[in-house]
């Protein structure tokens, strides 16, 4: 048996109950982010309304707070080593808090957005250095124990109470409630950090690449844009779509030379030398791509054209979170086995929900859609671990640290890309074939004349051809969600086909 790295100062000079309770305040904290992204996504419908925005207008409040999560993830070291754990911890905690409960005060699409953003900045560094302090807690030969408890815990207080509660809150009172609840918890996560963590000298201190940081920023926060705006915008047309698409460009053209050049970016390319590394950043990519997609798309679905309500809704995500804790669960068995079998199993999984969403229509049940939503979140878990085994089993351990913030930078770009891209394709899908449907609405089509295929529909009385436009709106609206879901299908299948260039060699042993 190799061996271990010797433990950390924090296991010698403090008691077993002083670091259990380090671990039980930095736990709490680093729940929030989870809870807040998951609530938000069970409310899109009443913010949407509330808003008097468009279902992909509102789901900016999502990916914009997922890419601001991604690019400050990997400035968790730099703030570490130059203001020390215990700060960084308390202002993220603090000020993720505050910016909580101002996103309930919003009264605007533009400050909602401002204020997710600014949530989603304040929370990157605390799930790294949480996770890192909670190892440190603890001797080196019970990091496992300790990590399956740290994500354990992420994984059920998050995403299975939070969204369970905030549906209910906001059938009962208002979406803001949703995100008021979260205030109290962040105050007592605050207050607990203040008492148990120790205090520590900064770090060496480090210098931050700002060039390669701003550049990367500049690119991702561009695409993001064209994503997001170019569908409502006619994509090129636009003036501004040409300049965002421009910057976009011009910024990543700049990142990677600057990557290549310079001393000590901000990324570092080695990185990507390691072959199994660098297909694990691509199958990562891709999981976050797969990872929040249904549960931002569903809502809007289920409440505007289904007719479901917040609580519904919010139970609905809630069997997600289930479904990851058992998913969970059985990778630690499945991990025994080569990690491709693990990751296999997992992105079938995914792809198999995406099949069953393709048939469903606007009269489907809410038990069909728990056992879909458990099944993707069973999936969810069970591609985690191998995952994040293979892609780090032959990495060199000088690199790990950066590698593993790269790793988790390229899950949150996936998610909000991929978010965008699909409400783009949900909208333009849904406007093409609205147009197409009511061009059947003619005296000349001559199933309009039998008896019993109009129903309470009628072109002959407004309010009749009122119902009608609405139920071809609907009916288009649902072919725009099928071709989403089909898009999310295409790509957990690809996934297995990439799952399997990695290499076997040191896998199984480590």
């Amino acid at each position: 048996m190799p061996d271990l790295p010797a433990d950390s100062p924090l296991v010698t000079q403090y008691s077993f109950s002083r670091r259990v309770c380090i671990m039980a305040a930095v736990v709490l904290g680093s729940t929030l982010y989870s809870t807040t992204l998951l609530i938000a996504s069970a409310m899109l419908p009443q913010m949407q309304g509330s808003m008097a925005a468009t279902a992909d207008e509102i789901a900016w409040s999502t990916t914009f707070n997922i890419l601001a999560t991604a690019i400050c993830t990997p400035m968790a070291g730099f703030f570490v080593a130059n203001f020390g754990r215990r700060k960084v911890l308390l202002t993220a905690v603090g000020g993720f808090t505050i910016v909580t409960y101002l996103c309930g005060q919003a009264e605007s699409l533009e400050t909602l957005v401002l204020w997710r953003v600014l949530q989603g900045a304040m929370g990157a560094p605390v799930v790294p250095i949480s996770n890192a302090l909670v190892l440190d807690c603890f001797p080196r030969r019970q990091a496992g124990i300790v990590s399956s408890i740290f994500g354990m815990t992420a994984v059920v207080l998050g995403p299975v109470i939070g969204p369970t509660i905030g549906g209910f809150l906001a059938e009962a009172y208002s979406w803001r409630y949703a995100f008021y609840m979260i205030v109290p918890a962040g105050a007592a996560g605050f207050c607990a950090l203040w008492l148990v963590m120790p205090k520590e000298p900064p770090g060496a201190g480090t210098r931050l690449d700002w060039i390669g940081f701003l550049a990367l920023s500049l690119a991702l926060g561009s695409l993001q844009l064209v994503l997001s705006r170019g569908q409502r915008l006619d994509w090129y047309e636009s003036s501004e779509i040409v300049l965002e698409s421009a910057l976009a460009i011009g910024a990543a053209y700049l990142f990677v030379v600057h990557s290549a050049t310079a001393e000590r970016p901000f990324l570092s390319p080695r990185l990507l030398k390691d072959r199994n590394y660098a297909l694990g950043l691509v199958l990562v990519l891709t999981y976050g791509m797969l990872n929040f997609t249904p549960l931002v798309l569903l809502p809007p679905l289920l409440q505007t054209y289904v007719g479901y309500p917040d609580g519904i809704i919010g139970t609905i995500v809630a069997a997600r979170g289930l479904g990851g804790t058992i998913g969970f669960f059985s990778a630690i068995f499945i991990g025994r086995l080569d990690p491709r079998i693990g990751m296999t199993i997992g992105f079938g999984l995914l792809a198999l929900t995406g099949v069953w969403l393709i048939e469903i229509d606007l009269n489907i049940g809410v038990y069909d859609l728990l056992l879909n939503a458990f099944v993707q979140g069973m999936a969810a878990g069970i591609v985690w671990v191998p995952l994040s085994v293979m892609a780090f089993s032959t990495l060199d351990g000088r690199l790990m640290a950066e590698g593993m913030a790269v790793f988790h930078l390229l899950r949150n770009i996936g998610s909000s890309l991929f978010i965008s891209m699909a409400f783009a394709l949900v909208v333009q899908s849904t406007g093409a074939n609205y147009s197409r449907l009511t061009e059947l609405v003619t005296p000349y089509n001559r199933t309009m004349n039998l008896p019993w295929s109009m129903g309470s529909w009628t072109v002959e009385t407004l309010p009749g051809l009122t119902r009608l436009a609405r139920e071809i709106n609907r009916q288009a609206a649902m072919i725009g969600y099928l071709n989403a879901f089909w898009l999310y299908t295409a790509t957990s299948t690809g996934a297995i086909a990439l799952v399997w260039l990695a290499r076997r060699k040191r896998i199984a042993a480590e």
